[in-house]
């Protein structure tokens, strides 16, 4: 399943910024306007590009809005870094000042590759000693750009090239991953995924990192068992000679680690995730700090989706309850859901637990968890976390810590 990249557009007022998106999409999405800070809020359009799947673009607010609200849009804006995945940056007139040096100092900060666009070039044509400056500082890709050209046929010709350059981009800064099983299954290996249907599983589907762990095994030539937890004991009493390995859902691991003989590997769909998300190592890592919290310790909990919660909410609810009984200790607790900013008092945290973050693409959930991991708190993942606290957790990590 591909995962939905997100294209960032940067800039001052009136550069170009929502024309752009418009010429991209080939619909009028963004409001244009020649009244400066027109764009508030960032909009979103989603659009397909080939090479690289599902997108979407980013309309953000000038960089340079005044005023008490302007600055609340320029706050926005810069959040907006933390969730892209490549960044577009338009000046005009030549003009490359501080404003748009600082994006390309944060965009740099945040491992983000960017590209620069000279918009209205027919108006005013990028000077050469600029453009020769720019890109030899910056070591980035450069285009002269307009979206208001009367031939469409040239029209069409800058936006094929700058389609090309959001390609590059992404080949040339790809996020290290791997698949779920890559490595730990062979084909024709047997996989018994444990997939509980509760009032936190969606209506009439699976969850999305179950619908990946079937597919990613069907690639691989291997063959997916799928069941509940209460029918895990009587399947393996008749067939655990030919189970690989029994994948299950993490809140699901008390019950279903005593129905699995110890010789079988055992692990959880978030675990996985961790593991194919790049973020493995930092988990493996902060885990354990778990047992070193003390009372009046704040805990962050990152769900990077956002639904309607229940009694049995793994973050709301499970997580916070099994911290406190793992330790005795009165913890608080704080979630933020979806990619809302992160606490500005973020360093009075003393661990971070992120979901398994199979919504946000692994850049997003990098970004997120660099702000911590700057600040020297671990963090830890949803998985991981309910392995520790159920007394599992060497057990669920085993595996991956042998091939990783």
């Amino acid at each position: 399943m591909s995962k939905v990249k997100y294209i960032g557009v940067f800039g001052k007022r009136n550069s170009g910024k929502s024309s752009l998106i418009n010429v991209l999409s080939g619909q009028e999405v963004a409001i244009v306007s020649d009244t400066p800070g027109t764009t508030t809020d960032p909009v979103k359009k989603r659009m397909e590009i080939f090479g690289i799947g599902p997108v979407v673009f980013v309309d953000t607010a000038g960089i340079d809005d005044e005023g008490v609200l302007g600055k609340q849009r320029v706050a926005k804006t810069k959040e907006v870094i933390s969730q892209i995945d490549v960044a577009l940056l338009l000046f005009t007139n030549n003009e490359f000042g501080l404003y748009e040096k600082d994006l390309v100092k944060r965009f740099k900060a945040a491992g983000i590759p960017f590209i620069l666009l000279h918009n209205q070039s027919d108006i005013i044509s990028l000077e050469s000693g600029i453009a020769t400056e720019l890109t030899e500082n910056f070591k980035c890709d450069l285009l002269e750009f307009s979206c208001s050209l009367l031939d469409q046929e040239e029209q069409m010709g800058l936006v094929e090239t700058l389609t090309s350059l959001i390609v590059k981009s992404f080949e040339a800064n790809a996020s290290i991953s791997r698949t779920l099983f890559e490595g730990i299954v062979n084909p024709g290996d047997v996989v018994v995924l444990v997939c509980p249907i509760d009032s936190e599983a969606p209506e009439g589907r699976l969850i999305l990192p179950q619908v990946n762990a079937i597919r990613d095994l069907l690639d691989k030539g291997a063959v997916a068992v799928v069941l509940q937890p209460e029918n895990l004991k009587a399947y393996l009493d008749i067939h655990a000679m030919d189970v690989s390995m029994v994948v299950t859902d993490s809140q699901a691991f008390d019950k279903v680690g005593k129905d699995v003989p110890m010789e079988l590997p055992l692990t959880g769909f978030s675990v996985l995730l961790a593991r194919s998300k790049g973020s493995f190592d930092k988990y493996l890592a902060g885990t354990p700090f778990i047992d070193k919290l003390q009372d009046g310790d704040k805990v962050l909990i990152l769900e990077s989706c956002s639904h309607h919660s229940s009694c049995e909410d793994i973050g709301r609810v499970k997580i916070p309850l099994l911290l406190r009984k793992r330790t005795g200790k009165e913890i608080s607790w704080d979630l933020v859901a979806g990619l809302d900013p992160l606490p500005c008092d973020l360093a009075s945290y003393k661990l971070v637990v992120q979901c398994g973050g199979c919504m946000i693409t692994n850049r997003q959930l990098a970004a997120r968890l660099k702000q911590a991991v700057d600040l020297g708190i671990p963090v830890t993942n949803y998985g991981m976390t309910l392995a520790w606290c159920m007394g599992i957790y060497e057990r669920a990590t085993k595996m991956f810590v042998q091939n990783n």
